[in-house]
């Protein structure tokens, strides 16, 4: 598929359908590698796709020009699902790689580069390819050290790389053609792949905002037309941590005691008016959770005790949660034991490492079963806990 966005600019990218999985990040709604071909008088290809895909990439370039008069290939960033057809693409067409310094580095690391031309940019700096002017802008650690975006001033277009995508599978090339449900794919990639370096996007959304934009063409998912500003302001809100009041609860069980307490606990906070939102772990996804809790005021992780330990898959959880760093949480321990009581001090120390403040009380551990009492205590904690502020 080839789409024309503007006159003489092309969407060549392709579809993934079938990934469930981006290293760790579930995708069940599959992605794109958005690919983007600018025909002047230079030839100019932006960005490319995991390199088991180029055969689709090279089918739709083929569609408007001759592979081999590729002049410019532009690496915003160089993680395998924007460069993995770069080397092939070079080896075809001799094309310059536009780029920046960390980008020249970290494609040396992936490829053998002696025989490539390179031309290194920073922000600010520009390439007149005709018609038309490219305008780069570097994001660095956003996500990686050698993010940049790609601004063409003629047609207002951003090509804003990871920045704004979302993993979707989709006939649909525009967000207006799916609605206001594009938002939540939005918020899944950022809270999945951008939360560890939030502190950085409220400066990127003023470079941003001080561009004239028509188009936002992201790495992944749909370009954004008709609701700019809303992702631009969504970005913001999330980059500042401003969260509903709602609880995220996330936990698993043996014999069910944990939930139980997850229940009970949940139950009082509702009856408060907080929006609770329970997951057990070992049947949802990561990222769904993750999600979750971009937003959320209180996050609440129970695990029963396993041999002085955790339990496996609260653990797992953990570990996804201190990669991603929420910051600005209230956190709630909580948990069944046996005959010592370890996994709710462990949560803990992930919940010191990431700042939340932490909320204590006796009646959160239960040795064994929760008993009639011990639900009601967990009630009465809930009600108490939507009392607190950060």
């Amino acid at each position: 598929m080839v789409l024309e966005i503007k006159n003489g600019i092309y969407w060549v990218g392709v579809i993934d359908w079938e990934i469930r999985d981006f290293h760790g990040y579930g995708t069940p709604y599959g992605s794109t590698y958005n690919s983007y071909l600018i025909k002047d008088k230079k030839n100019v290809l932006i960005d490319t796709a995991k390199d088991y895909m180029f055969n689709e990439l090279i089918y739709g370039i083929s569609k408007l020009i001759d592979p081999k008069d590729l002049d410019y290939i532009v690496v915003n960033h160089v993680e395998k699902d924007h460069s993995g057809c770069v080397d092939k693409l070079v080896e075809i067409s001799n094309a310059t790689i536009i780029t920046n310094e960390k980008g020249k580095e970290h494609l040396s690391l992936y490829y053998d580069t002696k025989d490539w031309d390179f031309v290194i940019v920073d922000t600010g700096d520009e390439i007149s390819i005709g018609d038309r002017t490219l305008k780069f802008i570097r994001t660095p650690m956003l996500h990686w050290p050698d993010n940049m975006l790609t601004y063409c001033e003629e047609e207002k277009i951003l090509f804003s790389n990871d920045a704004f995508g979302q993993h979707i599978a989709s006939s649909e090339r525009f967000d207006y053609e799916i609605g206001e449900g594009i938002f939540e794919h939005a918020k899944d990639y950022f809270a999945n792949i951008l939360m560890p370096y939030k502190m950085l996007i409220p400066d990127a959304i003023k470079a941003v905002k001080s561009l004239d934009i028509e188009l936002i063409c992201p790495s992944h998912g749909v370009i954004w037309r008709e609701y700019i500003n809303e992702i631009i302001e969504k970005y913001n809100d999330w980059a500042t941590n401003k969260t509903k009041n709602k609880a995220v609860i996330v936990y698993d069980t043996m014999y069910n005691s944990t939930k139980k307490m997850a229940h009970a606990i949940a139950e009082g906070l509702m009856e408060k008016g907080v929006e609770v939102k329970i997951y057990r772990i070992s049947e949802t996804s990561l990222s769904r959770i993750m999600t979750e809790i971009l937003d959320a005021k209180y996050v609440l992780i129970g695990s029963p005790t396993v041999n002085r330990n955790l339990y496996p898959e609260v653990g797992k959880f953990l570990a996804y949660m201190d990669c991603i760093r929420p910051l600005d949480k209230i956190g709630v321990a909580f948990g069944s034991y046996g005959w010592m009581e370890c996994a709710t001090e462990k949560i803990k120390n992930i919940f010191e490492n990431l700042g939340f403040k932490i909320v204590d009380d006796e009646c959160l551990t239960v040795r064994f079963a929760p008993k009639e009492e011990d639900l009601k205590k967990c009630c009465e904690f809930g009600k108490r806990l939507a009392d607190i502020d950060l």
